[in-house]
């Protein structure tokens, strides 16, 4: 997506913890002749957000478009059982990890873009990564909670913010082919693919085109859009 828009011609500002991935990343962006800067913040800690978008504001002036698409997994079942007895539970280590990343870092996030695009009076765009998850998913109890929460925080803030002239959309995709994906087995993989009525994985580039989209239409807000191939038909 930092990619895609760079080669839009937008200005960059990445954030992440990993800093070697974000050089990776911001090198690419600058070598389609975008700026491109890169910020380490901690998502789940208000103080780091803050920190983080106040830095981006004095660096940019301002703050047009924030996409929220930082997201974990800690897969478990609810419980698990075997022989008739419970052996294993989902954690609350497990479970709270994963809500305080995805779904409270993008409240974090969603809110602190939102104060800057209403003081800057620009208006501004809000993209959040939902997931097919969000109607829930096998062994995601926490994963699938904090993408069904994503998803009506969209709505919400759509509502919320059109008066500022802040428009929300979400993306929730399927099965894309990321590294994680990437590095399964042929076997595995083919059972993952399977399913899908168009036959293959989606692409990184095919949502970042969503992403795009949402930015571009002026008439598109407090909709999430399901990039998964078809496996919602």
């Amino acid at each position: 997506m930092a990619v895609e828009f760079a080669g839009r011609g937008g200005r960059i500002a990445l954030l992440d913890l990993d800093q070697s991935e974000l050089a990776v990343t911001q090198s690419l962006c600058q070598a389609l002749g975008a700026q491109a800067n890169s910020y380490a913040c901690d998502i789940s800690q208000e103080a780091s957000v803050i920190e983080t978008l106040n830095r981006i504001v004095s660096d940019f002036n301002h703050l047009d478009v924030m996409i929220n698409n930082a997201g974990i997994l800690k897969d478990a079942l609810l419980v698990k059982v075997k022989d008739g007895a419970v052996v294993d539970k989902m954690s609350l280590s497990q479970w709270n990890t994963v809500i305080q990343v995805n779904l409270t870092g993008v409240f974090l996030c969603g809110r602190e873009a939102a104060e800057r695009m209403i003081q800057s009076g620009r208006g501004g765009v809000i993209i959040n990564l939902a997931s097919l998850s969000k109607e829930g998913n096998v062994g995601q109890s926490n994963y699938s909670a904090s993408k069904a929460g994503v998803s009506a925080m969209t709505v919400t803030w759509a509502k919320e913010l059109a008066r500022f002239n802040i428009r929300v959309g979400a993306i929730a995709p399927g099965f894309i082919a990321t590294d994680i994906l990437n590095s399964m087995s042929p076997d595995r993989l083919a059972r993952v693919t399977q399913p899908i009525p168009l036959q293959r994985l989606g692409r990184p580039d095919e949502v970042a085109k969503t992403a795009a989209f949402i930015v571009e239409n002026d008439y598109f807000t407090g909709r999430i859009i399901d990039l998964d191939g078809g496996m919602r038909l």
